[in-house]
């Protein structure tokens, strides 16, 4: 059975296509779950409501989670709360973008 850091490690390949950063540590993804089934849910949000990726990034997440081993099946579930915002963006993100702390806050 998959873990959930190996479904962690599989969304570190999906990116939005206007951020070169991995969906992960752009802060999108909230919660992986793995059941007893094998069924993985992923809960996560994006970076607005009018997302121009809005369908396209969930459905990659799909189809490289079920393409790990034993994996029986994937659900996406988008959540607006609590709201994205950079302060989510994990340290390898920030490195990559060039925003520091100092910049966040003024």
């Amino acid at each position: 059975m998959p873990t959930p850091e190996e479904v962690y490690t599989e969304l570190r390949q999906v990116f939005d296509p206007e951020i070169p950063v991995n969906i992960v540590d752009l802060g999108l993804i909230y919660d992986v779950k793995v059941s007893d089934t094998q069924d993985v849910l992923i809960t996560m949000t994006l970076t607005s409501q009018s997302c121009p990726e809005a369908r396209t990034i969930p459905e990659v997440m799909k189809r490289r989670v079920n393409g790990m081993a034993k994996v029986t099946g994937t659900e996406v579930e988008i959540v607006w709360e609590p709201v994205w915002g950079p302060h989510l963006i994990s340290e390898e993100g920030r490195k990559t973008l060039g925003i520091d702390e100092e910049s966040e806050e003024e």
